[in-house]
Order: structure tokens, then sequence, then C-alpha cells
């Protein structure tokens, strides 16, 4: 999980941020992104990819990077802004702003398959948060900063449960749009064709 980081460290760049975002296939809410600055040369066993870990470990996860972390960004952005510019570009914002966040900035970027607006070096690496431990920090924190946001969006719009299925587009989310409609958290530019599919099953 270090093999990008130590070739970066063996030519003399200290300060490498992992950036990741969750949330980019969900139906509702925000998507959030997370950078990342770890410690040169330190190693946690346990990072992985946040899809792979179990709720219980992302979340002791994540307290151990928010301890050991030298820097830490976190973005929201939210639904209308989705429908709006599209997906790809919220996504690319989120990971822009919780850049913006890291002071100092760092000295290089490890992405996970995205490129960042910003005028540092950096990488996109393809499936990053498998195979770097900075990206999959980035992952794990982006990950449990959303999954807790939306515990607090349920408490508003409990109808849906959104706490069960985090806005992603299971049976029961998509049953829920169809006999209530969409919230105004809802991203509308995601929901043409489940409401379409819906409508000819009642």
């Amino acid at each position: 999980m270090l093999d990008y980081e130590s070739k970066l460290w063996e030519q003399g760049v200290c300060s490498i941020a992992g950036i990741d975002e969750v949330g980019r296939g969900c139906l509702f809410g925000d998507v959030v992104a997370a950078a990342v600055i770890m410690p040169q040369g330190l190693v946690m066993e346990e990072i992985d990819d946040s899809k792979k870990l179990s709720e219980k470990k992302r979340d002791r996860l994540y307290d151990e990077i928010m301890e050991v972390a030298l820097g830490v960004g976190i973005a929201f952005v939210d639904s209308a802004t989705i429908d709006r510019i599209n997906i790809k570009q919220a996504a690319r914002l989120a990971m822009k702003q919780a850049l913006a966040q890291l002071s100092p900035q760092p000295d290089y970027l490890l992405v996970d398959a995205e490129k960042v607006d910003s005028p540092l070096p950096q990488l996109a690496v393809i499936h990053g948060d498998a195979l770097s431990q900075s990206i999959a920090a980035a992952s794990i924190v982006a990950k449990v900063t959303r999954d807790r946001k939306c515990l607090e969006w349920d408490l508003t719009y409990p109808e849906y449960g959104i706490a069960i299925h985090k806005g992603y587009a299971t049976k029961l989310h998509r049953e829920r749009i169809a006999s209530l409609g969409p919230s105004p958290m809802h991203r509308r530019s995601f929901l043409g064709n489940i409401v379409y599919e819906q409508q000819e099953l009642f």
C-alpha cells in the first residue's frame, strides 16, 4: 500500500496528500471528498479501500487516521450543485475544496482515478483506494464522514430509509421515491429512469 508513496519519498517528495471521494453513485445527498496527509514512512497495516472494510473497522481506522494525520481536509458538494454541473464535475469540485483546506499545502497529490484542479503535481491512480495507503486513508475519512451525515439526514427525511442504504439505489430506496416522490435532497438528474421503471411496476 506504500509503493506509490515510497517512490515519491525516494525522489525527495516529503508531503503527499491522498484524495478520494464517496457518494458518486448515490441518489440522495452530497458527494463528499477527503484529502489526507499521512506521516512519511508510517505504515498502517489495516488500512484498505473503505468499501472492503466493516463499518466498525472503518470507524476505528477513521479515529486512528484523524489522530496521526498531518493534515485532513473534508468537503461536501450538495445535490443541487450535482444536478447543475454533473456528478463528475461535482466530485472534482469536492476534491479541490478538500485540498484547499490543507495547510500547508502538500508537495504531491495521489488521487483515486481523477484529476484535481490544482497546479500541484499529481498522479491519478486507478483503484487507488486499494493500492495507496494515502488514498485509502482519504477513502475511509470520506466514507465515515458521509455515513455519519446520512444518519443526520435520516432525521430530516426518515421516510426514505437513508440511515439504512446511505442514499444508494436499493430496492427499498427506489420504492420510497416512487411512492413519496423525491425529497429536496434527492439528485433529480439521477431519478429519471428509476421513477420511470417504478411507474411501470404499478
